[in-house]
């Protein structure tokens, strides 16, 4: 007799988007061969690269969640993820961009590829200036916060902690940085760059205050899990940060291929397994075990945030450098969770 795996075994977590990445490889492999293979297991490997510190982030909103709304996460969440930010956001992009209705970009993406990852290309500036302005009040939030007693890179961690004393600051310091890129940005995009990065700022402090609204209620507060609105709050922000670190990887897939269809394959299936690393980190208490991996992951953010405001002044990091950086702010945090642990064990002993 087969023993019953645990719930937090890893083959119970992986093994559905492992299933599916399989049957979507054997597809692709079927219409495009070896060549349309190798491209979905980049784009697809470029994707989770891109995405693992937002694994972290998700794990540990998640883990405030009721059951039913990680499964909403799960099912409706893929959903949204594969099919809405993959293929529909930059369709809607490109519309808006390109000025065109919504079948004539349908039609562009399926039967011009090439034109349609021109289109979205030129509106760039207007997805760097909202995901990195969006991004970097994650990771602003984050660290200025005067409650964070627990710092990995101390020197600045603690001193932005202070920080925290003020309560606009990293309103202001933001706002700061939308006047500057204005004033500093090409001309032609000044006005596009400016609105995108506000936008971005604005939706992070309007979800923040939704959250704070709906989980200051009495019944949020008694509850162990945030369920209802709060629950909602939680899940629409899981939405956008997700949103905003598929940006970047749209736009770089169309560098490895102009098949629209290879790219919803290719970064759908990365999606996915970026769900289930995200479901693998919560279920197995890995935040807990590794003190240091939130504060990793949104370096990692920051990072990225980053890289999409300097893309503003044509400057074009390499895709390896863009996702790799996460990942060696995400390894280097774990290493130094374990050394922390084994000193703090020693001293005990």
């Amino acid at each position: 007799m087969f023993k019953k795996l645990s719930s937090t075994h890893p083959l119970r977590i992986f093994w559905f988007s492992c299933l599916i990445t399989l049957f979507i490889a054997g597809v692709v492999f079927h219409y495009e061969g070896l060549v349309g293979l190798w491209l979905f297991t980049v784009l697809l490997v470029l994707e989770v690269t891109f995405s693992f510190d937002n694994a972290v982030v998700n794990s540990k909103v998640l883990k405030t969640m009721s059951p039913f709304w990680q499964k909403i996460f799960l099912t409706i969440g893929i959903f949204i993820a594969v099919f809405v930010v993959r293929f529909l956001l930059p369709v809607f992009i490109v519309m808006l961009a390109g000025g065109q209705g919504f079948m004539d970009v349908i039609d562009m993406a399926f039967n011009e590829s090439s034109r349609y990852g021109e289109v979205l290309h030129k509106a760039a500036p207007m997805i760097d200036a909202f995901g990195g302005a969006f991004l970097l009040m994650i990771g602003l939030s984050y660290f200025i916060d005067r409650k964070k007693d627990i710092h990995w890179i101390s020197a600045i961690e603690s001193r932005l902690a202070k920080a925290g004393r003020f309560e606009n600051f990293k309103i202001c310091l933001m706002l700061l940085i939308a006047t500057i890129l204005y004033f500093s940005v090409d001309t032609k995009h000044q006005s596009i760059v400016l609105i995108a990065s506000v936008l971005g700022i604005l939706l992070h402090i309007g979800l923040e205050l939704a959250s704070s609204l709906f989980i200051d209620n009495k019944k949020s507060l008694t509850a162990k899990k945030v369920t209802g609105l709060a629950a909602f709050t939680s899940f629409i922000y899981l939405e956008v940060l997700d949103a905003s670190f598929s940006f970047d990887g749209v736009i770089g897939a169309f560098a490895i291929t102009s098949s629209v269809v290879l790219i919803i394959a290719g970064l759908g299936a990365g999606a996915m397994w970026v769900r289930s690393l995200t479901m693998f980190l919560l279920k197995t208490g890995t935040l807990e075990q590794y003190k240091y991996l939130e504060h990793g992951a949104h370096w990692a953010i920051m990072a990225l945030g980053i890289m999409m405001v300097i893309k503003l002044f044509h400057v074009e990091p390499p895709e390896w450098i863009t996702g790799g950086i996460g990942i060696v702010f995400i390894a280097t945090a774990i290493v130094s969770s374990v050394i922390e642990r084994r000193h703090s064990e020693n001293i005990t002993r």
